[in-house]
């Protein structure tokens, strides 16, 4: 076992210490090659261009999707939020960073440790401790085997002159706060994947439920065309042109039929649901674009995406590691020590004579290292100039996100309103075909056929209507679902 040397003069040693101290910067190991570090983006890029305008002004709420007032979604998203996988995995990853940093700042305070052992040992003839090989009892030698005792408290401190271990706790909390982020942005993942597969089903039921429609209406004009065929009225060219379409009315049918049972099983997985409890899914009306956008992005557009968030953090972090690599080539400076008792006989082990203290101030000067400390400080550096450009391109991407969503729903908003002038039309002329038809003036037939078009349109404008509700989902997520930072300061600049 080892213990601490017993120095005969705690001020001698402490002189040496000061002494030491005085020419410890001139002897250190020198940093050789730093590399320059990369800029943050700056704030005034972080806007949409002047040709992009976004209408309303406002963010996302916390819980974003409850503007939909749908009962159904409410249900999901909580339910998915509660026991995703992917949700405990981040949250797990969140309780390993706060791990991280109970050991790390541990290292920063006293370090006591009680200590008791014994040692049965046979001392060499030809050691240090010769004389008591022998059996020599006025020198307290019994020899050659002796069983030696030792039992006290041994401390030790390591004090941060020039803030190596400050920063490796600040590094700590960075990822920590990082990894809080993370839970963030994976449930804003989480929850418009849902919204989006939620509502995917719910436009296929409303595709389905038109296709019905036109499933009817192809059945009667078939139907139609075939009795005219029969009477010798028409060759069966029409009733085969007829029977045409209602088969591709059912092919499109048993494709938005399947289409939601993959968007349901999609669903299940992401919920985490089992094969038997997920809730059925009942048809509801589509809601009505909700969003919100903000007039400016600026630095409310970091403080409001968790992934951004994310990635800040990640930076702020690599900045301590960068602080700490540089403390390492400074002199470090520790004190252990060291109350107890020591004897070669049990006997004496408790004895006023058996006492030893040990107080040894160290003073560890790195000075040949073989370029490792420069190979750290190369790698923190390194690391950290490689998340500064993710983080620079994940901001432009951000920025992008918001740009390209509002452009689209203003150019779906657009579209929703030609298309339902259109529906207008079609429908002044099935009106008009249908009151010939009440009125003698035409056949039924031609006023069955006069609806096909106007189910079409809507059929069209359906499809308009579901983009526009995940343009607006995407929005949500693009401006960072209601997620907020209070604690965002402008990050320090790299050093």
């Amino acid at each position: 076992m080892t213990v601490f040397p017993v120095r005969s003069s705690f001020y001698r040693a402490a002189a040496c210490v000061a002494a030491a101290l005085a020419c410890a910067l001139s002897g250190c190991a020198m940093i050789h090659h730093d590399e320059k570090p990369f800029s943050m983006i700056a704030p005034q890029q972080i806007r949409t261009a002047d040709d992009i305008h976004l209408a309303r002004d406002g963010w996302p709420q916390a819980r974003w999707w409850s503007v939909y007032n749908d009962p159904q979604l409410d249900s999901l998203i909580d339910r998915a939020l509660a026991a995703s996988p992917t949700i405990l995995a981040a949250r797990t990853r969140v309780a390993q960073a706060k791990s991280d940093i109970d050991l790390v700042r541990a290292g920063t305070n006293l370090q006591t440790t009680a200590l008791a052992a014994v040692d049965r040992q046979r001392v060499s003839s030809n050691g240090f401790l010769g004389a008591y090989s022998t059996d020599q009892p006025l020198i307290g030698a019994t020899g050659p085997w002796y069983t030696e005792g030792i039992v006290g408290l041994g401390a030790s401190l390591d004090v941060d002159i020039w803030g190596k271990q400050r920063a490796q706790v600040e590094a700590a909390i960075g990822v920590h706060n990082a990894r809080l982020a993370e839970v963030a942005a994976v449930e804003l993942e989480i929850s418009t994947d849902v919204a989006q597969l939620y509502y995917g089903i719910q436009t296929t039921y409303q595709l389905i439920a038109l296709l019905q429609q036109l499933h009817d209406i192809a059945a009667f004009v078939e139907d139609a065309h075939a009795a005219r065929a029969a009477s010798g009225l028409e060759p069966d060219t029409q009733t085969e042109i007829a029977r045409a379409q209602r088969l591709a009315v059912e092919r499109e049918t048993v494709a938005a039929r399947g289409r939601v049972t993959q968007l349901r099983e999609s669903l299940r997985a992401l919920v985490g649901a089992g094969p038997d409890d997920l809730v059925e899914i009942k048809p509801v009306a589509l809601p009505q674009s909700q969003e919100q956008l903000p007039s400016t992005l600026s630095y409310e557009l970091l403080a409001r995406r968790p992934d951004l968030q994310a990635m800040r953090w990640y930076v702020q972090a690599s900045f301590d590691k960068i602080d700490a690599a540089k403390a390492a080539f400074y002199p470090s400076f520790d004190i252990k020590a060291f109350f107890g008792v020591n004897a070669l006989h049990l006997a004496d082990l408790f004895t006023h004579a058996s006492q030893q203290i040990n107080l040894v101030p160290g003073l560890y000067l790195p000075i040949f290292d073989g370029g490792r400390l420069n190979g750290n400080l190369g790698a923190a550096r390194t690391a950290s100039n490689a998340l500064i450009a993710q983080y620079n391109q994940a901001v432009l991407n951000a920025v992008r996100d918001v740009a390209v969503t509002g452009s689209r729903l203003s150019e779906l908003d657009d579209e929703a309103g030609l298309q339902s002038g259109k529906i207008e039309a079609e429908s002044f002329a099935e009106a008009s075909a249908r009151a010939h038809y009440e009125h003698g003036l035409g056949s039924r037939l031609s006023a069955i056929e006069a609806r096909q078009p106007v189910l079409l349109d809507r059929i069209s404008l359906l499809e308009i209507d579901g983009q526009r509700l995940s343009q607006d989902i995407a929005m949500s997520k693009a401006l960072g679902g209601g997620y907020r930072d209070e604690s965002l300061t402008a990050a320090r600049e790299p050093r």
